[in-house]
């Protein structure tokens, strides 16, 4: 069958198991929005307003749901806007395939309109880049993109699409089933080795974290743990995937990490680390343990080989995936019980936090949400220091899920709040942002209501860059420089979108205002009365100020 090669690559998608992917529509691309046009219902292309919440929504459906998030976008200025998502992907380990117009094959390397070379600008940004020149090849890349995409370290592929390679005709047959890649599975020696560790130590712990677990493989791990009595951490924005409710669950690693989860992790004398990549805010800035040989004894399991060792030579590393290591394990015995304890009490004391001072309690506002909420609610957040409610004040059960950036990337919690409503309609879906956090992408409320898919979002609203305000009293106290913002009527704006909205003015108007937006079938933006004052749940911004100016009176 001839037929141009747009219509081949989405032939190639169907076959994979794509369902929807996310984009901004251009004339780079028109053959593939040509082949789009009879896939509905089975190939959905969900139209956004900007590549940048494009990107997010697919970086997220990829975070959540394992498989690549999709996002089609145009040469030039369109895959710049889309950069922050391809980042933010590769920072979380999350698979994504990015299609890119390109300018035609005979104009290459003249600086074209909007010509850009992907192999140089995100050949270090994305797992793989690459351009299809050949119509015929169609099938190939995509079927290594989707591999490469979901296997090892998954994240991000970048495919530029030549707009004459779309064009083309050819009668390549397309791909008919998707890859079956089996997880590498740890060699038995390693397997009992790294069981002999466990048994010997006396503070052992476990770090985990990634996207591509299984229930299986999050079952046995869970299992193995409470079996053996051992504390397990999770690292930076991964918390969702181990059972908060657990006796052995210990709290997060991550941005603002508590100082028993520090201490937990320098005073471990074994670490077993699964499926993680020690990020800088996992090992706060790497000073938790040493560079390049730490002083505890580390068992070091990724499905990548080229994690293992990157940073922290491990005392055994085991290339295997999460899933397969984790159901190879069997229970230690060892007298450790008064370690565990002591992890997890802590973790549930750092739950309790005092009341704020602002005219709504986010202390409360998350206790009422803790209460309330369905156990498979999907918590969605971008960056500021407003996420410390969902992230650090939120115990995830199995069913529930967070998403939010390993990146630190501002804007992503809308968009990922859409991704997770398309592909869960029937669940509640929560989107927490800060009011210069929302700015960043409040755009993408028209692809939520054209979607059909509309989240509860909650902004927390204090006038300020939160975040850059508490880093500016610290090191300039007083001195007031960029951080002050002056908002827009969110409520008119949400409504102008057609989601219910309302200005919740204190602690007590929350409560029913959160069931009038459970019950609203349009979804709900809820734009709280936050005090600049309640920055962290443990520091005023006054005493911030405070603080660091008697430091500097008193050198």
């Amino acid at each position: 069958m001839t037929r141009h090669g747009g219509q081949l690559l989405v032939e190639c998608l169907l076959a994979l198991g794509a369902r929807k992917g996310f984009g901004v529509p251009g004339e780079s691309y028109l053959a593939v929005l040509d082949a789009l046009h009879d896939t509905e219902g089975r190939l959905d292309f969900v139209l956004c307003r900007n590549e940048g919440g494009a990107a997010f929504m697919a970086a997220a459906w990829g975070k959540l749901t394992g498989q690549p998030g999709l996002c089609f976008v145009t040469r030039g200025p369109g895959v710049t806007n889309a950069s922050i998502g391809i980042h933010t992907a590769m920072q979380d380990s999350a698979p994504m395939i990015i299609f890119v117009g390109q300018i035609g094959t005979d104009m290459r390397g003249r600086e074209a309109f909007q010509e850009i070379d992907y192999r140089a600008v995100f050949g270090t940004m994305a797992k793989w880049a690459v351009e299809i020149d050949d119509v015929d090849r169609i099938p190939e890349v995509l079927s290594r993109a989707w591999i490469a995409a979901t296997t090892g370290r998954p994240g991000p592929v970048v495919i530029a699409l030549p707009e004459d390679m779309l064009t083309s005709l050819t009668d390549k047959p397309a791909l008919t089933v998707p890859p079956w890649i089996a997880e590498p599975a740890p060699a038995p020696d390693a397997v009992a080795e790294a069981q002999r560790l466990l048994t010997d130590a006396k503070r052992p712990l476990i770090l985990m974290g990634g996207c591509n677990w299984t229930h299986t493989g999050r079952d046995a791990l869970q299992s193995f743990a409470e079996a053996s009595d051992i504390p397990v951490v999770a690292v930076f924005r991964y918390q969702d995937q181990f059972d908060n409710h657990s006796p052995v669950y210990a709290g997060e690693a991550g941005v603002g990490m508590p100082s028993h989860v520090k201490a937990l992790i320098r005073e471990a004398d074994v670490i077993l680390a699964v499926n993680i990549r020690f990020g800088e805010m996992t090992t706060d800035g790497y000073t938790l343990l040493d560079v390049p040989v730490p002083k505890q004894r580390l068992i070091h399991v990724h499905g990548s080989d080229r994690e293992i060792g990157k940073i922290y030579q491990p005392t055994l590393g085991i290339h295997a995936g999460p899933n397969a290591f984790a159901v190879a394990l069997s229970p230690v015995s060892g007298d450790r019980a008064a370690w565990r304890e002591k992890a997890r009490a802590d973790w549930e004391a750092s739950l309790d936090v005092p009341p704020q001072p602002s005219p709504v309690d986010m202390a409360a506002v998350t206790k009422h949400l803790r209460a309330v909420l369905p156990d498979d609610a999907i918590l969605t957040n971008g960056a500021g220091n407003f996420t410390v409610w969902p992230n650090k004040c939120f115990p995830f059960g199995p069913k529930a899920r967070l998403l939010a950036p390993q990146s630190g990337a501002m804007g992503y919690g809308l968009p990922a709040a859409i991704a997770a409503q398309i592909a869960h309609p029937d669940r509640v879906v929560v989107c927490f942002a800060g009011d210069g956090d929302f700015h960043m992408n409040f755009q993408e409320l028209g692809t939520a209501m054209q979607a059909g898919a509309q989240p509860i979002v909650l902004i927390l609203n204090n006038g300020i860059y939160g975040t850059i305000r508490a880093h500016q009293e610290r090191n300039y106290p007083a001195r007031v420089s960029g951080t002050t913002l002056e908002n827009p009527d969110f409520v008119a704006l949400a409504r102008a979108f057609g989601f219910h909205a309302e200005r919740i003015e204190t602690t007590d108007e929350f409560a029913p205002a959160f069931a009038r937006a459970m019950r609203s079938p349009n979804g709900a933006v809820l734009d709280l009365n936050i005090s600049p004052e309640a920055l962290t749940p443990r520091q005023t911004l006054s005493q911030m100020r405070d603080t660091a100016l008697a430091a500097k009176d008193n050198p």
